[in-house]
């Protein structure tokens, strides 16, 4: 009897246990075929490409150890698809939905070509605790404030899929006329060759299941306890550092909530895992976030163009010290503290005035953990533009927050070498005590662009 095996195709779901579109593709009881599909039009930016490669490998050796493979097709998830089920007579096809704006494009695309051949098509849970189309007003209509949705979503089950590794998967073999790229075969591009600027990335990160495991476990251990008092001060890293495992489905949400659950001290973090789902929840229902502002009273907004300046952001050399630390962070691991992130958001938008749209492209590009829905949403929301944001007219002093959150400058003088000799009282503002000549002094005084911003916000 001829086996019609069932194609597995991998995309944000890089882990083999806890995978329910796994589990019921090897309770369907044919051979089953692990792909992923590298397409150039939805690949992510260059720091995110980089953590994908090393998903890729993880995921691989994981199979490995379970006799398999997986087998990485590069073009249109549209071809790909059509042709890997005509070369092996797959009979069905099987995924964990995603849900940003592309990916849900493609995946209607995809289906509706498979039913119109006969082969059964099966889409699972496993990004999420909630659908995003679940948690919803008594009018149907999705929530725009969070303390609501959360409350809202609190009251419903979590989607919470627990299950070890398939102990013994049967795999397909792959038809040698498929065009494809072995695991070990560096055609992928997703890593930096020439040159190389990824050396901060592989010193600071592991990508894969196994890593996710351990740095869930280490958290819950460690730093739990404290950290609804101390995430805020980037010094002490009391964060979970769990966002770029998530982002890749190394990690489902409902492990992560399962496991917190089983300890005290964890409601605070449990809260910023719902600021994911609310992210998601807005993508969805307003799938050009990244783009539009969604207090449309902001396309008037004067915002400035410039690029010297943008740059000096980037770099961190604006001369503001907690800022500069947070851009050197990202750029030498792709991550950066959550509270600075807010400060560095604040600083681009608010003190010089350049659109949140270029933040949010610039952190798409340099974060590991980058999310189509948490960037935009929280770019928005620094900027005053988006759904329950921060009032655009409430503007972040940067040294205050830096006095406030780094109070020793011990953050500052891991990243900002240049001030490390500094003592805290001065490393702060090191333009009042003598900036050493290779720091550059602050691109724009504080107070004028507070005045500013808030001229221009009265403007439309």
């Amino acid at each position: 009897m001829i086996q019609s095996p069932t194609i597995m195709w991998f995309r944000e779901d890089f882990r083999i246990s806890d995978n329910l579109a796994l589990h019921e593709a090897e309770r369907r009881g044919q051979p089953v075929l692990c792909i992923a599909v590298l397409d150039d039009d939805r690949l992510p930016g260059a720091a995110a490409r980089w953590w994908l490669h090393g998903a890729i490998r993880s995921l691989d050796e994981s199979l490995h150890k379970k006799g398999g493979a997986l087998h990485v097709f590069r073009g249109p998830a549209l071809k790909v698809l059509a042709a890997i089920v005509q070369a092996t007579g797959a009979g069905a096809v099987f995924w964990n939905r995603r849900y940003d704006p592309q990916g849900r494009k493609t995946d209607t695309a995809v289906e509706t070509m498979l039913n119109a051949k006969g082969i059964t098509v099966r889409s699972f849970s496993g990004a999420l605790l909630h659908e995003p189309w679940t948690v919803r007003t008594r009018s149907c209509q999705p929530y725009k404030i969070f303390t609501a949705f959360w409350r809202a979503a609190r009251a419903l089950p979590p989607a919470i899929f627990l299950h070890p590794a398939p102990e013994k998967l049967v795999f397909a073999r792959l038809s040698p006329a498929l065009d494809h790229l072995t695991v070990k075969d560096m055609r992928y591009g997703l890593r930096p060759a020439h040159p190389d600027w990824a050396g901060g990335l592989h010193e600071t990160w592991t990508p894969g299941e196994e890593s996710a495991r351990d740095r869930l476990a280490a958290f819950l251990q460690y730093d739990l306890a404290r950290y609804a008092a101390e995430r805020d001060f980037p010094a002490k890293d009391r964060t979970s550092r769990l966002s770029p495992f998530l982002r890749f489905g190394h990690l489902s949400p409902g492990r992560i909530w399962d496991a917190a659950m089983r300890g005290a001290y964890a409601e605070k973090f449990l809260t910023e895992l719902g600021w994911r789902e609310f992210a998601w929840s807005v993508l969805y229902s307003t799938p050009d976030m990244a783009t539009r502002n969604l207090r449309p009273e902001f396309d008037a907004m004067p915002w400035r163009d410039s690029p010297g300046e943008l740059a000096a952001w980037q770099q961190g050399r604006t001369g503001y010290p907690l800022i500069d630390a947070g851009m050197r962070e990202l750029w030498h691991t792709g991550w950066m503290h959550n509270r600075v992130r807010m400060v560095a958001a604040s600083f681009l938008v608010k003190h010089l005035l350049i659109d949140w749209r270029e933040g949010e492209r610039w952190f798409a590009d340099t974060l590991v953990d980058h999310d189509p829905a948490s960037n935009p949403m929280n770019w928005q929301w620094s900027a005053g533009t988006g759904v329950d944001a921060a009032p655009y007219f409430r503007i972040m002093n940067p040294l205050l927050q830096s006095r406030t959150f780094d109070p020793g400058g011990d953050y500052i003088r891991r990243w900002v070498p240049e001030l490390a000799h500094l003592p805290a009282d001065a490393i702060h503002a090191p333009w009042i005590s003598g900036r050493p000549d290779n720091y550059p002094a602050p691109i724009v005084d504080h107070r004028m662009a507070r005045e500013r911003a808030l001229k221009a916000w009265k403007t439309i």
